[in-house]
This record gives structure tokens, sequence and C-alpha cells, in this order.
């Protein structure tokens, strides 16, 4: 859950919304059109949040880690590719893409998984651990990327990104169980059978 918990700010997608005006400007964007994408990814942010409420019990938290983990790698590709080519245009569609693919899978999922997952006697010390872990992870997130545009260029960044996403979609794929549908009690029980 901590390798989650990393993996969910590691992934990048702060990246966008907290140096979305950097993105913009770098493809010449005004302020103007900065301020109102900043904007318009808060409210994608806030809308695929509210929907992804509904959805985590219905599809389930591992093929919505798998899907939002490949989705964003995909993303960040064509990201890259887009600020790279200085293809402005096209921005905003691929940016408010990856948000909303974030904010239905990877950002709420790592809550519910942080919440469920651990065994009753560890659960607090283990969440308190994993959230550390999360925040420590979204500071070195924020503070790196300046430094990686200002080397690489501003698309430089979502190369590594994409490639993060798709280490995060293996070990998905290879190391987390669904948990939807089960209670804390059952959780616990196979958590202990594995081990």
């Amino acid at each position: 859950v901590v390798v989650l918990a990393v993996f969910q700010q590691f992934c990048g997608i702060n990246v966008v919304s907290n140096y979305t005006s950097s993105v913009f400007a770098s493809t010449g964007a005004n302020l103007n059109r900065q301020l109102l994408e900043t904007i318009s990814i808060g409210f994608v942010n806030l809308v695929f949040t509210i929907i992804a409420m509904w959805q985590v019990d219905k599809f389930g938290r591992r093929p919505l880690m798998l899907i939002g983990s490949i989705g964003l790698s995909v993303i960040y590709l064509i990201l890259a590719f887009i600020l790279q080519n200085h293809l402005s245009s096209w921005l905003s569609l691929f940016i408010g893409l990856a948000i909303a693919l974030y904010a239905l899978s990877i950002a709420p999922v790592t809550w519910v998984l942080i919440s469920e997952i651990f065994p009753n006697n560890i659960r607090g010390h283990a969440s308190s651990v994993a959230i550390a872990s999360l925040w420590g992870a979204y500071f070195l997130l924020v503070f790196t990327f300046p430094i990686l545009a200002e080397a690489i260029g501003t698309y430089g960044p979502f190369y590594l990104y994409a490639g993060i996403c798709l280490l995060g979609f293996i070990f998905i794929k290879m190391k987390v169980k669904e948990t939807k549908g089960k209670t804390l009690e059952q959780l616990e029980q196979s958590f202990f059978a594995h081990h």
C-alpha cells in the first residue's frame, strides 16, 4: 500500500494541476488562457471525483487502478509529444482527460485501499505510514518538476511519468488484490492467509 500511496503522487498528475499555468505558458498561452485552464482543471477534477464515489464499488478497486495507470501512461506520452511539438490546440483536451482519468481511478482508489487493506491491529500505524509516504512523494514530485523542466524541457518529465505509470500498472497487475465487496474482517483473514 505504501508503494501505491507513493505511486498516487509519482504518477505525475499533481504536476499537471499545480503547474498548469507553466505548462500552458511553455506553449505560448497568455495569462487569461492560463487562468481559464487552471479553473477548468479544478472543475473537471471535482466533477470526476464525485462520479468516482459511485464507481469504486461498482467496478472494483483493481480494475480502476489498472485502467488509470495504463491510461495515464498513454495520455502522458501524447502530452509529451504535444508539448514537444507546440501543438497547443490539443493541450487542453489531453490535460482534461488525464485529470478526469486520475479522479476516476488512482486518486480515490488509493485512499480506499489505504483504509481497507491493513489488519485491524496495525491499521492506525500502517495507514499513517502510507499517508506520510504519499505526502512525502507529493513534495518530491512538485519540488523536482521545475528542475526537470528546466533541464530537459517542459515535455521531458511527462515521458518519465509515462514510464512510472507503466511500472505502476505492472505492480498493480502482479501485487494488488481486489477488495471490493469484502468486509474488513474478510480482508484481514486473507491478509494472514498470505503471510
